[in-house]
């Protein structure tokens, strides 16, 4: 009888112990690489943190003379993120539950890159009742060989005009999703920068604000970055004056007339005017289906906003943008934007003023337990491809159907 009773606590107490240790996952191991160098990451800050529980830090490490790491990961707390920080600038790779191993890439930084260039400045411009409002996106490719990160206190520069109120800015890296990043003002007047890598890939800056209007008014932004094309565009009903050696027509799209300078070089001053009032049409930041076909379905339509015409033999340098441009200026980031904003309560704080500063509105959101920082990713690239025309419309409502399902569940358990 005592052998058997032996027996019995010994099986209860291994079974005690194979449940404890079964609340535990595998630990996360992985690899910096800097691929400035092509060498493994020594010595970087490498951090788990939870999303199911706001970002909260899980675990800490640093990376080893082979650019290796271990973090451990416990079972049952839902996804993770992993961020490595080199020279000051964060990467992050995502680690769904069961993840054992990532693979981080990372860069050197520098104050100022060679090979980080314009390829879109595009201002929608409306006006109406004593006020002008504007949203500007820029488009930022960062190609510089060997491969670095632009990251400084004026990491990109740009310029506003004088007494415009910022209403929101987002900042997006390649690949990411939105941020609120406010603009910054460099102590230059009308000049402000985002604190914000620019990586290498492609980097977008969404900035919407509005201005008195007495019926008219000059415009001169500054380029401080060589930029491809820079886009204005305004409701029929609104009149534009630019020089014609910086600006051509480019026809019209939905309601827009559309005006664009090309190939603008770094420091350049840009000068325009826009007089009358009017509201961009609904439909043109609805956007359509990007199938790149014409209304007759003949030949893919290569013109931004339908109205440009396509270099012989090569495509619009605008024609990946077409659907930012008609879809309301980055409908991807409002996706974001909305997916952030929806998990989180809000306090809404207007910066106090600065001579020279614009006010800026900044939202101030704490973290919230929630599945939803898991889904912004997958939610990004379906939006992009929904505008670039790369996956159908069925395969996209049957994609979105199960993430807005998963978002409503991961909302009802966070409020739970």
């Amino acid at each position: 009888m005592t052998s058997s009773l032996l027996r019995s606590s010994f099986l209860q107490v291994c079974t005690l112990f194979v449940l404890a240790m079964s609340s535990f996952a595998a630990d996360i191991t992985g690899t910096v690489t800097n691929k400035t160098v092509d060498k493994p990451s020594s010595g970087d800050d490498v951090v788990l943190l939870k999303l199911s529980g706001g970002m909260q830090e899980a675990a800490r490490t640093k990376s080893d003379t082979q650019g290796k790491f271990t973090l451990p990961a416990p079972e049952g707390e839902g996804p993770h993120l992993v961020r490595v920080t080199h020279q000051g600038v964060n990467y992050f790779k995502p680690a769904p539950a069961g993840t054992t191993t990532v693979q981080v890439d990372v860069y050197d930084a520098g104050k100022q890159v060679t090979g980080v260039t314009g390829r879109a400045n595009i201002m929608r411009v409306q006006a109406d009742n004593g006020q002008m409002t504007v949203t500007q996106l820029f488009v930022l490719q960062n190609d510089s060989k060997p491969p670095r990160t632009q990251m400084s206190d004026r990491s990109f520069e740009f310029t506003l005009p004088e007494g415009v109120v910022v209403d929101a800015s987002l900042a997006a890296g390649p690949g990411g999703m939105p941020v609120n990043s406010a603009p910054v003002p460099t102590g230059d007047a009308n000049r402000y920068a985002f604190v914000f890598p620019i990586r290498p890939g492609e980097t977008k800056f969404q900035i919407s604000y509005h201005i008195p209007y007495s019926g008219s008014l000059s415009l001169k932004p500054q380029m401080f970055t060589p930029t491809e094309d820079v886009v204005v565009m305004l409701p029929k009903s609104m009149q534009f004056s630019g020089s014609t050696a910086d600006f051509a027509s480019g026809g019209e799209e939905k309601g827009m007339n559309i005006f664009v300078a090309r190939n603008v070089p770094a420091h350049k001053q840009l000068a325009f005017s826009v007089s009358g009032t009017g509201q961009l049409p609904r439909e043109a930041q609805e956007g359509e289906a990007a199938d790149g076909q014409t209304a007759s379905g003949g030949a893919p339509d290569n013109r931004p906003g339908g109205g440009l015409g396509r270099p012989e033999e090569t495509p619009d340098p605008l024609h990946a943008y077409r659907w930012w441009i008609i879809g309301g200026l980055g409908a991807a980031l409002v996706v974001g934007a909305i997916v952030v904003m929806n998990q989180r309560p809000r306090a809404q704080v207007t910066s106090a003023p600065v001579a020279g500063a614009p006010a800026v509105k900044t939202t101030v959101s704490p973290a919230q337990g929630s599945l939803l920082e898991a889904m912004k990713e997958e939610l990004f690239q379906l939006e992009t491809e929904r505008l670039q025309g790369k996956i159908s419309d069925a395969d996209y409502q049957q994609a979105k159907a199960a993430l807005d399902l998963t978002i409503k569940r991961a909302i009802a358990r966070s409020e739970a």
